[in-house]
Order: C-alpha cells, then sequence, then structure tokens
C-alpha cells in the first residue's frame, strides 16, 4: 500500500479506505462480506466527484467551446478505456482484492474492473483528505489527456465507419445489443456492429451509444487493416 500511495501522491490517515476501495465484489462475496464489503458504493461516488471536477477543469479551460463540444471532450475523459489507462498507468491491478475466479480469469488487466478502482479509489481519497485531494489526483491523473482530447476533438465512429463502408458499395452498419453486466447505477453494455450480415466490430461502453462507437470504431480498425476487403 505505500508504494501505491507514493505513486498516486497520497498518504491515507484511514487505510481502510484504500482497502476497500481495491476489493472487488467477488473478494468480498467469497468471504461472505457481500456487496458492502466491497468497492460498488466507493465507486458510485467517485463516479460522480469525477464528474463534477471535470466538468469543473473543462469549463475554465475552454471558454469558448460550446456545451455540446465541452460535453463530448469530457465523455471521452471519463470512459471505462480512458480510466482503464490511468489504472495501468498507476499499476493499480497489481494491487486488486479478487476473488478466486476474477483472479483466474485476467481481472487485474480487464477495463471493466480497474476503470471501476480507479473512481473507488478517488471516492476514498475524498473522503479521507477532502475535496483539495480528490481534485488533485483527478487533474494530476485523469485529466492529462484532457489537452489531447481537447485537439483531436471528438471521434463519430459511427459516421466514419458509414463513410467508409458506403464508398465500398456495402449497405449501411447495423448495430446490435449482445449483453450488459454491472449494477444498476453502472451498467456496461456491449455491442456488436454487422456489415452486409456479418459482425465486423464489437465494443462495450457505459452506456448503449458508447459501445456502438466503440464497436464501430473496432470495426473501422480492422477494415482498414484489411484494407478495406
Amino acid at each position: 500500500m505505500k508504494k501505491l500511495e507514493k505513486t498516486i501522491g497520497y498518504t491515507f490517515k484511514n487505510i481502510a479506505l484504500l482497502e476497500q476501495a481495491l476489493t472487488h465484489s467477488s473478494f468480498s462475496n467469497e468471504r461472505g462480506r457481500g456487496r458492502l464489503g466491497c468497492n460498488e458504493r466507493l465507486e458510485f461516488l467517485g463516479d460522480s466527484i469525477l464528474g463534477y471536477f471535470t466538468a469543473e477543469y473543462l469549463f475554465g479551460t475552454y471558454p469558448d467551446k460550446p456545451e455540446g463540444e465541452m460535453t463530448k471532450i469530457r465523455a471521452e475523459l471519463v470512459c471505462e478505456q480512458s480510466l482503464a489507462r490511468v489504472a495501468e498507468k498507476v499499476g493499480l491491478g497489481e494491487y486488486l482484492r479478487l476473488g478466486r475466479g476474477e483472479e483466474l480469469g485476467g481481472g487485474r488487466t480487464r477495463p471493466s474492473i480497474t476503470a471501476d478502482a480507479v473512481e473507488a479509489v478517488l471516492a476514498a481519497i475524498y473522503l479521507d483528505g477532502g475535496a483539495e485531494a480528490a481534485k488533485k489526483f483527478v487533474y494530476g491523473f485523469i485529466l492529462t489527456e484532457a489537452a489531447r482530447a481537447a485537439k483531436e476533438g471528438s471521434h463519430d465512429y459511427k459516421t466514419l465507419l458509414q463513410e467508409f463502408v458506403q464508398k465500398g458499395g456495402a449497405e449501411s452498419p447495423v448495430y446490435r445489443m449482445v449483453g450488459e453486466s454491472g449494477p444498476d447505477h453502472n451498467k456496461v453494455f456491449t455491442s456488436e456492429v454487422l456489415i452486409c450480415g456479418e459482425v465486423k466490430g464489437s465494443g462495450s461502453g457505459r452506456s448503449k451509444k458508447e459501445s456502438e462507437q466503440n464497436s464501430a470504431k473496432d470495426a473501422l480498425e480492422k477494415l482498414k487493416a484489411e484494407g478495406g476487403k
């Protein structure tokens, strides 16, 4: 824990908060502690804290950007992929407490688990050290991609895929939901995209729209790698 504290730049007064933030429901359930013994409640709080500070940052940093564009940038910054990259950067997976099944199934590197853990750690910092400590963590680790996202803009992969397949004379892509998981307050949706009846890509996200965008991105990358064939 000391190594992780040094990495994230915060030392806990109540280390139990950090331990809970790193405890997945699989670990808690195996030990008979149920949902209240895992990091889901902290993740719920962390999600809201992250949303607030991200909105505050974008509002103050980009005074000329309209609401719609800031919304798109915020969605990129707080999406599962972005948070999973933060987890990887600080080596969070190494410290997770997982049940046997999740451990054997590669849970330490699963984006849905590591991204939730980042939000849980944020909430733990907030409860232990207050808003300024939480803000420092958000700005220092999660918003480092803000300038890049603002510069490059948000990508509408569904539109890009549509344009790509139309150039080749193919039918318009068709999207379908194939699954959802997670608690009600933080569902993870999975979609597939079909072109001419064949599955060409898949993706997950915290909304149906985000999962479709990620499946379109996956399909677009694969089709370009195949030379459009």
